[in-house]
């Protein structure tokens, strides 16, 4: 499935509004792209649409032929990276994606250098009102039938929790972490399109209702649900994570441990279109965004602006807001091509 968007080349109006006629060589370093097609990649989380935008819109200004979203969950998209079916994913999750890199041929198929987006967190949370009235703060607390059935939504006794979608990287750490906490018997992990059962969990929070639910950081839900304020983050009892990460020890420099690993986004591509595009390869490991911007992106989606036309306007906005730090990028990109 594509997803479609409008855009045009910001080089292309400026060659076309000022009747320039850009010179072989010249045009040459200005765009080191031109006649390279890219197909980028993202799951179906919608939010994931802006940091993806901002990379194609560099890769535009570069001269490649940037062609429309293309949409595949995680593992699927690194296998389609490794096979060159797909030439960049701008969400990869490090350390929590380990596993889909390393399946789909690691180093020797893909590319990552650089940290596009650093410290991401995850992990569970329930309203601030049932822990203080509990004294609940662990998710191991969970155990005990009677604190599991203060969020019991559907009357069957077990604890509902608001999980992760099928075939994400947060699904295998939480279906490990129930048997590794003994919560198999007593929490239900509810699984669909996350901004489905999400939505469904605030509502049942404006409602007064106990809530539990997994998320990260940057996303929306913790503008909405705020950390300290309206929820609380739950510790787990020990580190436990499931494959090659067995041995991780996930607690937080502050001592703090959500039971996953603080994790860098980074973007992640096709080894082989990698080597072939110095100019791709080098925009790709210096590309920063902060978590603050991509939260306060995605809470202007949250809050209505989620239309294609919409995500694009935040992206130029975000373009223009930091245009000196944007043309360092692209030309250290078109150097990059010249060396």
């Amino acid at each position: 499935m594509f997803r479609k968007f409008t855009r045009t080349s910001v080089a292309a109006i400026t060659a076309a509004g000022l009747g320039l006629a850009v010179g072989g060589t010249a045009f040459a370093q200005d765009k080191p792209g031109e006649g390279v097609t890219v197909i980028p990649l993202k799951s179906s989380i919608a939010e994931e649409t802006f940091q993806t935008m901002l990379v194609m819109k560099a890769l535009e200004e570069l001269g490649y032929d940037v062609q429309d979203i293309k949409e595949l969950e995680y593992a699927a998209g690194h296998v389609a990276l490794g096979n060159g079916d797909g030439t960049f994913m701008a969400d990869h999750w490090d350390p929590l994606h380990i596993d889909f890199y390393n399946a789909a041929g690691g180093d020797e198929k893909l590319y990552r250098e650089g940290v596009y987006s650093p410290g991401a967190l995850q992990g569970y949370l329930i309203d601030k009102k049932t822990a203080d009235e509990h004294n609940i703060t662990e998710i191991s607390q969970l155990s005990d039938p009677e604190i599991a059935k203060l969020f019991d939504n559907d009357g069957d006794g077990k604890a509902d929790l608001t999980g992760c979608t099928p075939g994400w990287g947060c699904e295998k750490v939480i279906e490990h972490q129930l048997d590794a906490f003994d919560l198999r018997d007593t929490v239900t992990h509810n699984q669909g399109s996350y901004s489905a059962i999400i939505a469904d969990t605030i509502t049942r929070y404006e409602n007064g209702e106990p809530i539990l639910y997994y998320t990260w950081t940057p996303y929306w839900v913790s503008g909405v649900l705020v950390p300290g304020e309206d929820v609380v983050w739950l510790q787990v009892p020990f580190s436990s994570l499931p494959g090659e990460r067995a041995d991780v020890d996930t607690a937080l420099p502050d001592g703090s441990n959500y039971g996953f690993q603080a994790n860098d986004q980074r973007i992640v591509a096709n080894r082989e279109f990698a080597e072939a595009n110095p100019s791709a390869a080098k925009l790709f490991s210096i590309m920063k965004l902060s978590a603050n911007d991509i939260s306060a992106e995605n809470l202007l989606m949250r809050d209505g602006q989620d239309s294609e036309a919409d995500i694009e306007r935040h992206a130029d906005a975000w373009i223009k807001g930091h245009q000196e730090q944007w043309n360092g990028w692209l030309e250290e990109a078109r150097a990059a091509s010249a060396d």
